[in-house]
């Protein structure tokens, strides 16, 4: 298999799943806007951007926070490089070029994603259009995530797929925590209030956690267990415990097919042992900030070990 190749499946799972998230994230912060004031409404729509880490980006645009501005910014702004139209482009591209590699079913999953929300963002996004815009991004990249499962084989174009929806759906989950406990609160008297619990609604709901961990919890929302459930919980898919074990097993398998294990498997080892051990009194004790920054920077660092092994880059 070519590198060029591998590259192409493990970044258009990456565009995909960001896409979903970015939706996920748009979607909380609305439902968030629209329970507060004008004024705590921007607040939220400005911790979206934060977020995303685009707030540089869209204050060279727009001047303030209202929930148009920033829902069409994110969504289909050329002036963001990172906007959601240009994500599914960008994995559409990657299936194109991976095409006799992917099954009919997935390139059909992918080339429709592609038509229906270019359609669907083709003008600027009214707020009174927003849910059913973002649903279709949830539905279209759950489309192609089925058609993935239920049709590919076992082989390493599906293992590095997978790596590639695991290592970003992490990523994801790691930054929202990360923003949500040290930019979100004005100040640490906050803490506890009903500002704080909003944001872990916000968290929780941006991550579609809300329901399984009021279940789990008897509706009892407390900021400890929630990033407990978030970090270390193995039943949650967006876990990043749950993440990294899915990873961990993609990761091996690629290795016996090829029968080598490189810096990508090491690094692996030791970022798998270190969350194991890991407990909430322990991340809390070190910092939950210092955890999440660390995690992100060994997840990229995972990544680009296995752009290295696997020579994305002939």
């Amino acid at each position: 298999m070519l590198g060029r190749t591998a590259n192409s499946i493990f970044w258009m799972f990456r565009y995909l799943e960001r896409a979903e998230n970015t939706a996920r994230l748009l979607e909380a912060g609305s439902r968030m806007a629209l329970t507060r004031g004008p004024d705590a409404a921007n607040e939220e729509w400005r911790s979206v951007i934060t977020t995303l880490g685009e707030r540089q980006a869209y204050e060279a645009c727009h001047s303030e926070y209202s929930g148009t501005s920033v829902c069409n910014f994110v969504l289909r702004e050329k002036e963001n490089p990172q906007n959601v139209l240009g994500m599914i482009e960008a994995a559409r591209s990657n299936a194109r070029s991976a095409r006799t590699s992917i099954t009919a079913e997935v390139w059909e999953s992918v080339n429709e994603a592609w038509m229906t929300l270019r359609s669907a963002l083709q003008r600027p996004v009214r707020e009174a259009i927003l849910g059913p815009v973002l649903t279709a991004i949830r539905r279209e990249a759950t489309h192609v995530r089925g058609a993935t499962y239920g049709s590919m084989l076992r082989n390493e174009i599906y293992h590095f797929s997978r790596c590639g929806t695991y290592l970003e759906r992490a990523d994801n989950t790691a930054r929202i925590l990360d923003v949500k406990y040290y930019l979100l609160l004005p100040s640490l008297a906050y803490v506890g209030s009903s500002l704080d619990t909003g944001q872990w609604d916000t968290v929780l709901r941006s991550l579609s956690a809300e329901r399984a961990y009021r279940w789990l919890n008897a509706g009892h929302m407390d900021p400890r267990g929630i990033a407990e459930f978030l970090i270390l919980d193995h039943r949650f898919p967006r876990s990043l415990a749950f993440c990294y074990d899915a990873l961990r097993g993609n990761l091996a398998a690629l290795a016996e097919l090829h029968g080598d294990r490189g810096e990508c498997h090491a690094l692996m080892r030791d970022a798998d042992r270190a969350l194991s051990e890991a407990t909430i009194q322990s991340i809390f004790d070190g910092g939950l900030h210092e955890f999440l920054v660390g995690f992100i920077a060994g997840n990229q660092g995972i990544a680009n070990a296995i752009a290295s092994d696997y020579r994305f880059i002939d």
